[in-house]
């Protein structure tokens, strides 16, 4: 069992400090009243090249989409990450709480890694706090989009969140 992952996000540095501790460039930040949007390549991997996240500390997610290299699909639109977010002037803190939710836009919801999340808490590194924070983060974004079809977009209607979209 691993560790909760913590990812950097700097924004003065365009730079974007992955879980490994590999600082990679970024292509385009940009910090919204709903949160912080990040687009940048991926390079040196075989399943997707490029990544664009949206952070969204009020929701305690960071919404994914990754653009898959050809062979590498995979069934789902975006892939959220259930976490916590802390921020200090420019610079982001993100701790992966292990749940993740992986999303087939108007179609369904997988949810996954609770297990994860269980094995985590057992072994104290996350506090039953977090553990509580990430199970009631996972229902309500369950909720949120089952109610408006597995549409992400419109379940986040009231943020301005905008894609490249490959």
């Amino acid at each position: 069992m691993h560790p909760p992952k913590l990812e950097t996000f700097d924004i003065a540095a365009e730079t974007n400090v992955d879980p490994k501790g590999i600082v990679r460039e970024v292509e385009q930040y940009r910090l919204t009243e709903s949160g912080l949007y990040m687009a940048r390549p991926v390079p040196g991997r075989p399943q997707f090249h490029y990544l664009e996240s949206w952070i969204l500390p009020g929701l305690s997610l960071r919404v994914n989409d990754f653009w898959f290299n050809p062979g590498h699909e995979r069934d789902q639109d975006f892939y959220l990450d259930v976490v916590t977010v802390t921020v200090d002037g420019g610079v982001w803190l993100v701790k992966d709480l292990y749940i993740d939710l992986v999303l087939k836009e108007k179609q369904r919801l997988d949810v996954i890694d609770t297990d994860e999340l269980i094995a985590a808490a057992k072994l104290g590194l996350i506090t039953e706090d977090e553990a509580e924070h990430a199970l009631k983060t996972t229902y309500a974004a369950v909720d949120g989009l089952a109610a408006n079809g597995y549409e992400l977009g419109r379940w986040l209607s009231t943020m301005e969140l905008s894609w490249r979209r490959h």
